[in-house]
C-alpha cells in the first residue's frame, strides 16, 4: 500500500471550505475508512470539492461511479470511432447503442446549458488520481448491464412507455426543466433521464438505483480486500450516497457472490417471442389454406402479404433515411421473413445501406456531436444506419399485422 501524504492545515481548511454544503458521508468498515462524496454530475462546485478532498493527499485509494465503458468515454472523446457498426447489428445490440446515443444526447445539452460537461467531477477524481499515484478503482456496473436489467424488470405497457418518451427527448430543443435539474443535484444521471417511469416503477428504480448502490459496495469491498488500505474517497452521484452508506453498514454476503448475481441478465421473456412466431405460423397457414379454397383467392392473400409486409419495411426505412436501393431492398426481403424467422428485415436493409454508404471515420468522429439535434441522426451515416435497422423492423411488424388481419378477414 502506498504511503499517504500527510495534509497540511491551509489544505484542510481549502477543503474544509469546499465542502460546505456537500453531502459527506464516513463509514468504517473492515479496518477501512470510506469518505463518501455525493457529487451533482452538473456542479462546479462538485468539481471544486473532489479537487479539494484530493489535494489533502488523505487517501490510500480513489473510487468512482464509473465502469469501464463510462470511464473510456470519458477520458477518450473519439471512443465512438471504435464503433464496429457492422457487429453491433449483427448481434442485436443496436437498439442499445441507440440508447446509450440518447443518453449522451441528454448529457450534451446539459452540458450547453451548464458550460460544464456531465461527470466532470468524475473525470476530475480519475485525473487527480493519476497525478497523485493513486490506485483508481471503477466501481459501477457496466451500462449496458444496467440498461438491459432495467428493460427487462418491467412489464411491456411500461416499455412502450420508456421507448417513446426517450425518442421523443431527442427532438426537445429546450433547456432542461429546472425540476430536472434539481433532480440530477440530488440524484442520479441514469434515474434523472428515466426520471417520471423511474418514480412510478419500482422494479426500474431498483434497477437503475437500488442494485447499483448494492454493486458498487460489493465491489468497494472486493478491492479493499484486494488491495488493503486504510483510507478510500468514493466520489458518487448524491442520490447513491445513502444507499451506499447504508450497504456499508449492513451488507454481509460475500461481494463475489453478489456481483456475480447483478452482473447476471435476466432471460428475455419467451412470450413475446413465441407469440411472434405464431402470428407468423397462422398467416402462412391462412394463405396455404386460401389457395386450398383456390388459386384466385390464393394468390389474393399472398399479394396482400407481399404488399403490406414490403411496403411496411420499406416506409420504414424510407423514414430512416435509406438510398433508395436500401428502400426496395427492404420491401423485397421483408415478405421472405417466413423462410429468415430469426434475421430481421433491419438487418439486412442496415447492411445494404452500410454497403451503397459507408459510414466514414468523420462520421464516427462527429457522431457525439451529432445526435445532440434530432436532424443528425439522419445526417450521421452511422446514427442513420441504426435508425434505418430500427424502422424497418418496426414497418415490417406493423405490415405483417395488418396483412394478417387483411388475409384472415378475405377468408371469414
Amino acid at each position: 500500500m502506498m504511503d499517504t501524504m500527510t495534509p497540511s492545515p491551509e489544505s484542510l481548511d481549502d477543503a474544509a471550505d469546499a465542502l460546505d454544503g456537500q453531502p459527506l458521508a464516513r463509514v468504517a468498515r473492515d479496518g477501512v475508512e470510506y469518505t463518501l462524496l455525493g457529487t451533482a454530475h452538473v456542479s462546479r462546485a462538485s468539481v471544486t470539492a473532489v479537487r479539494s478532498l484530493i489535494g489533502t493527499g488523505d487517501f490510500d485509494a480513489i473510487a468512482v461511479e464509473l465502469c469501464d465503458t463510462r470511464y473510456r468515454a470519458l477520458r477518450d472523446r473519439e471512443a465512438w470511432r471504435n464503433l464496429d457498426l457492422l457487429q453491433v447489428i449483427r448481434e442485436g445490440k443496436a437498439g442499445m447503442v441507440a440508447a446509450n446515443l440518447a443518453l449522451s444526447a441528454y448529457q450534451r445539452r446539459l452540458a450547453e446549458q451548464f458550460g460544464i460537461e456531465p461527470g466532470a467531477e468524475m473525470k476530475a477524481a480519475a485525473d487527480l488520481a493519476e497525478e497523485c499515484q493513486r490506485p483508481l478503482w471503477l466501481v459501477d456496473r457496466e451500462i449496458s448491464v444496467t440498461l438491459r436489467r432495467a428493460y427487462r424488470s418491467v412489464g411491456f405497457w411500461d416499455r412502450l412507455g420508456i421507448l417513446p418518451g426517450l425518442v421523443a427527448s431527442l427532438f426537445e430543443r429546450g433547456e432542461v426543466a429546472e425540476a430536472d435539474i434539481e433532480k440530477l443535484k440530488h440524484g442520479d444521471m441514469l434515474q434523472s433521464a428515466f426520471s417520471e417511469f423511474a418514480q412510478q416503477s419500482e422494479p426500474l428504480f431498483r434497477s437503475l438505483i437500488g442494485e447499483r448502490d448494492i454493486f458498487m459496495t460489493a465491489r468497494l469491498r472486493e478491492e479493499s480486500a484486494k488491495h488493503p488500505c486504510k483510507r478510500v474517497l468514493v466520489v458518487i452521484g448524491a442520490g447513491h450516497l445513502a444507499g451506499i452508506q447504508r450497504e456499508l453498514q449492513e451488507q454481509q454476503d460475500p461481494p463475489e457472490a453478489l456481483l456475480a448475481a447483478l452482473k447476471a441478465t435476466p432471460p428475455a421473456a419467451r412470450w413475446p417471442r413465441w407469440i411472434a412466431y405464431g402470428v407468423l405460423a397462422t398467416i402462412v397457414a391462412a394463405i396455404i389454406y386460401a389457395f386450398a379454397r383456390g388459386g384466385g383467392l390464393g394468390a389474393v392473400a399472398l399479394r396482400d402479404w407481399v404488399l403490406f409486409t414490403g411496403c411496411g419495411a420499406a416506409l420504414g426505412a424510407l423514414l430512416g433515411g435509406g438510398h433508395p436501393l436500401t428502400v426496395l431492398a427492404a420491401f423485397v426481403v421483408a415478405p421472405l421473413k417466413p423462410f429468415r424467422p430469426l434475421v430481421p428485415s433491419g438487418a439486412l436493409s442496415a447492411a445494404v445501406e452500410m454497403w451503397l454508404r459507408r459510414p466514414r471515420v468523420a462520421d464516427f468522429e462527429a457522431l457525439r456531436d451529432d445526435v445532440i439535434d434530432w436532424r443528425g441522426w439522419w445526417k450521421n451515416r452511422v446514427s442513420r444506419t441504426l435508425l434505418i435497422f430500427m424502422f424497418t423492423n418496426f414497418g415490417m411488424m406493423i405490415g405483417e399485422y395488418m396483412a394478417g388481419f387483411r388475409i384472415l378477414h378475405r377468408l371469414m
